[in-house]
């Protein structure tokens, strides 16, 4: 089993700024992919970008420019930086990791843009 904890949300400004951390412990391996989606109330789950244990980053088209996937192995974490925060990016944001043919989720972190 992976546990996944994430961390990092809050209420912010619109223009503001955030950086969400998502640390994985238990059965961790390689390899894997880490992703960072987010949900929207009344919305589907939709990816915002995701990298590899070899370092790849994919990001969804709509998160390129602003969002920001990155990862320190030494601790087990990804992190997600936003930048130039918009109500729209309003959700709640889930980590998640595929590993040796499993998924797993974390809880989310609620992420909230609201002046």
């Amino acid at each position: 089993q992976v546990q996944l904890v994430e961390s990092g949300g809050g209420l912010v400004q619109p223009g503001g700024s955030l950086r969400l951390s998502c640390k994985a412990s238990g059965s961790i391996g390689s390899p894997y992919v880490m992703g960072w989606y987010r949900q929207a109330p009344g919305k589907q789950r939709e990816l915002v970008a995701e990298v590899t244990s070899g370092g790849t980053t994919t990001y969804a088209d709509s998160m390129k420019g602003r969002f920001t996937i990155s990862t320190d192995n030494a601790k087990n974490t990804v992190y997600l930086q936003i930048n130039s925060l918009k109500p729209e990016d309003t959700a709640v944001y889930y980590c998640n990791r595929l590993q040796r043919g499993y998924e797993y989720w974390g809880q989310g972190t609620q992420v909230t843009v609201s002046s």
